[in-house]
C-alpha cells in the first residue's frame, strides 16, 4: 500500500509539478482548446451548410472532408499537419509548431462539429422553412433567422461534449515537439514523471483536466435537462381561461412561427 501511495500519490513530486501546470500547462491547454473550438466552430457552420446544398459542387467536397477528418486518427491528423506541412508553412509560422497544431485540432473539430450542425439543423420541422418563405423570407435570410438559430440550439450539449473531448485531443499536439513554455498538461506531467520515475505529476495532471472537463460535462446534462424539459412562464392572470397562469413552453425546439 505504501509503495503505491508513493508512486501516485507521492505529494512532493505533486506540488512541486503544480506551479507549472497552472502557470504554463493550464494557460497552454485552454488556448489550444480554445481557439480550436472557436476556428472549428466556424468551419464546422460552413462544413454543414455546404452539406445540406442542393448543390452538388458544394455538398461533395464537405461530405468527403467530413469523411476524411472523422475516419482518421487524431493522433495522425496532426502529426501530417504539424509535421509533413511544416516546412511549407515555415515562411509564415517559422519553426513554432503551435500554430500547426491549433491548425490540426481545429480541422478535426470541424469534421465533428459540422456533424452536428448539420443533424441539428435537418431536425428542425420543413414546415418552419416554408412559413418564413410564406412570409416573403428570401431563403438564405429565412436559414439565418429561423431554421439554424433553432438547430443549434437543439445540439449545445453534444457541442459541449465535442468541447470536452478538444480538451482532451489538445494532449496530443506534444509529438510536435513544442517548446518548455509552450508545455500543455500532459507534456509537462509526462516530463516530470520521466525525469522521475513516478506517475505522481501525471496524477497532478489528470486532476487539472478534471477540473476542466467536469463542470462542462454538468453544464451539458443541465443544458440537456432544459431542453427536454421545458421551462415553465407565467402568463397574464387576467386571461379569462381560470387556470392557474402558468403555460409550459418547450425550449428543445426554438421559436415556432
Amino acid at each position: 500500500m505504501d509503495q503505491f501511495l508513493d508512486t501516485f500519490l507521492n505529494w512532493d513530486y505533486i506540488w512541486q509539478v503544480f506551479p507549472d501546470l497552472l502557470k504554463t500547462g493550464l494557460v497552454n491547454t485552454l488556448i489550444l482548446a480554445g481557439v480550436s473550438a472557436i476556428i472549428g466552430t466556424v468551419l464546422g457552420m460552413v462544413v454543414a451548410v455546404m452539406g445540406l446544398s442542393k448543390k452538388v459542387w458544394l455538398r461533395w467536397p464537405a461530405r468527403v472532408y467530413t469523411d476524411i477528418f472523422r475516419g482518421l486518427p487524431a493522433i495522425l491528423t496532426i502529426l501530417v499537419i504539424g509535421q509533413g506541412l511544416g516546412t511549407l508553412a515555415r515562411p509564415i509560422v517559422g519553426h513554432n509548431p503551435y500554430p500547426l497544431g491549433i491548425t490540426a485540432l481545429s480541422l478535426i473539430a470541424a469534421a465533428y462539429i459540422g456533424e452536428i450542425f448539420r443533424a441539428g439543423i435537418q431536425s428542425v420541422e420543413k414546415g418552419q422553412l416554408e412559413a418564413s418563405r410564406a412570409l416573403g423570407m428570401t431563403y438564405t435570410k429565412a436559414m439565418l433567422l429561423v431554421v439554424i438559430p433553432q438547430g443549434v440550439r437543439r445540439v449545445l450539449p453534444a457541442l459541449v461534449n465535442q468541447f470536452i473531448a478538444l480538451v482532451k485531443d489538445s494532449t496530443l499536439v506534444y509529438f510536435l515537439g513544442f517548446l518548455t513554455s509552450q508545455r500543455e498538461l500532459f507534456r509537462i506531467g509526462q516530463d516530470l514523471a520521466a525525469n522521475t520515475g513516478n506517475l505522481s505529476p501525471l496524477v497532478a495532471a489528470g486532476a487539472v483536466y478534471l477540473v476542466i472537463t467536469v463542470p462542462l460535462t454538468h453544464l451539458v446534462n443541465y443544458i440537456d435537462k432544459r431542453l427536454q424539459t421545458g421551462r415553465k412562464v407565467r402568463t397574464d392572470p387576467g386571461d379569462g381561461d381560470g387556470g392557474s397562469g402558468l403555460t409550459l413552453v418547450n425550449t428543445g425546439g426554438g421559436a415556432a412561427l
